[in-house]
């Protein structure tokens, strides 16, 4: 972790460096009041619960998380510094991670100032804090796995709006790959083992357990055995470039 450290925290500052952290946190805060108290209508529920604030997060982050995530490798590659990042001494692994989690760690900085949220609601009634705290874990872990999918996609390409889109794209078919549609559509030609691989993978389907108040052990694998994937993809494909 000592060559992961110096990475994580010239990345994490670099944030702080120009108006981009500033304008996500501003943009992330903003949808997250107007999905809770508007459109999810919080105040006319009559529940003292965060379902409603929660049940709003895979939608925001399919477009947020990859308008983060493009700029990781894309950026490095369309100005030429990626050169630079092959030449340090450290190893290509602790670059990827330290980038993966300086992002990673921005997001859930930006999930943490929605706590005057978390405050209205126990303001307003007596909540279940626990399930509360279980929704923002599992909200955290699947930014995060986002955000290694997008990380991941970032290093193919030096056009930060491909980039995107493509993140969007792959990310939008996690999180529906367990939503009854999708799963209706395969239970009528493909096999049940195939089916159920199939809704494994839904975002949806472990961030909803979690939400519950559930942390099972399978949910938080899923999420970090995914990072791990996508993570490791990533400096396959970096290992590839600086080789070629």
């Amino acid at each position: 972790m000592n060559q992961v450290w110096p990475i994580f925290k010239r990345e994490f500052a670099a944030y702080f460096a120009t108006p981009l952290a500033y304008v996500f946190i501003v943009i992330f805060l903003f949808a997250m009041g107007v999905f809770t108290f508007y459109v999810g209508r919080f105040y006319d529920n009559g529940s003292a619960d965060l379902s409603v604030f929660f049940i709003y997060h895979p939608w925001l982050y399919l477009f947020l998380v990859p308008a983060l995530a493009m700029r990781l490798w894309a950026e490095e590659r369309r100005s030429g510094t990626i050169e630079l990042l092959f030449t340090l001494p450290v190893p290509l692994w602790a670059t990827v991670l330290g980038k993966y989690l300086a992002a990673w760690a921005f997001t859930g900085l930006a999930l943490a100032l929605t706590f005057p949220i978390w405050l209205t609601v126990n303001y307003l009634g007596s909540p279940d804090n626990g399930v509360i705290l279980a929704g923002y874990v599992g909200s955290f872990l699947m930014a995060g796995g986002y955000l290694a999918i997008g990380a991941c996609l970032s290093a193919t390409t030096s056009n930060q709006v491909i980039a995107f889109v493509v993140t969007v794209v792959v990310c939008f078919l996690f999180t529906i790959s367990g939503a009854p549609l999708v799963i209706d559509f395969f239970r009528g030609w493909a096999p049940l083992t195939l089916v159920s691989a199939i809704s494994s993978f839904s975002f949806l389907t472990h961030f909803s357990s979690i939400v519950a108040g559930v942390i099972d052990l399978r949910d938080v694998l899923f999420f970090f055995t995914l990072i791990a994937l996508f993570l490791t993809i990533n400096v396959a494909i970096l290992d590839m470039k600086k080789a070629g």
